[in-house]
């Protein structure tokens, strides 16, 4: 008897199981939108890289260069800066592990909404230090908000391709589900080395950053019906 009733209670969860899933013909499909995002926001690496026969020494030369151009970055107050990576490691004399001297670079990061602001600092950096690199980006804010609206672009456009799909084949459909995804951002140029030193000595330095592209991929399911979703069977 136990038994019976055990196997008549797995029959009953299978048949409510089937009767839960689709019966309908189901699509896959997805949609894409995007907007363009202002690159208003400016990031400069900025070194200075020595060598010297004592690590002691060569430290402090270093660091002297490093505290007077804070002081310099620090009158600009549209720049935030702050420390960067600091390294200090042995030359070995040639084919051989015995040390020839020390070398030491250390970095300061410059980062601006102010676009030219930042390549005034840069140009008055450059008279003790070197530019590593200098890219241009959507400040986090920004690239909150156009993705949150390329977002409810690329869900409207779900949406009309599911209503034309559907009203293609002349069926109600119900969506089944919807996953957002972004395909991240277009990277604005980055200057490296001699290209920003260069751009500096020739006054070209960009003050217009560009644009990013934006881009948000809606992907989801939809089900085509026999009847519309709020009929109730008789």
């Amino acid at each position: 008897m136990k038994y019976f009733l055990f196997a008549l209670s797995f029959f009953a969860l299978n048949a409510v199981a089937a009767e839960s899933k689709s019966s309908g013909t189901l699509i896959d499909f997805q949609a894409q939108a995007q907007r363009s995002a202002p690159n208003d926001l400016g990031n400069a690496t900025m070194y200075f890289e020595a060598n010297g026969d004592k690590p002691g020494e060569l430290a402090r030369r270093v660091n002297q260069v490093i505290a007077n151009a804070l002081v310099t970055a620090k009158t600009q107050t549209e720049v935030k800066v702050k420390s960067g990576s600091s390294n200090t490691y042995p030359v070995y004399v040639k084919n051989t592990r015995t040390i020839e001297s020390w070398r030491m670079r250390t970095e300061l990061q410059l980062e601006s909404r102010d676009a030219a602001a930042l390549s005034e600092l840069i140009g008055k950096l450059q008279s003790s230090l070197a530019v590593g690199g200098l890219s241009f980006s959507p400040a986090p804010e920004t690239l909150r908000k156009i993705d949150d609206a390329t977002a409810m672009d690329a869900l409207t456009v779900f949406q009309e391709k599911a209503s034309r799909y559907a009203a293609a084949l002349g069926k109600p459909y119900r969506i089944v589900s919807i996953n957002i995804g972004s395909n991240g951002v277009s990277p604005a140029p980055t200057y490296r080395g001699y290209a920003v030193a260069d751009m500096a000595q020739k006054s070209t330095m960009p003050s217009e950053a560009g644009e990013s592209q934006i881009v948000v991929i809606v992907s989801g399911q939809i089900e085509l019906l026999d009847t519309p979703p709020s009929a109730k069977a008789p």
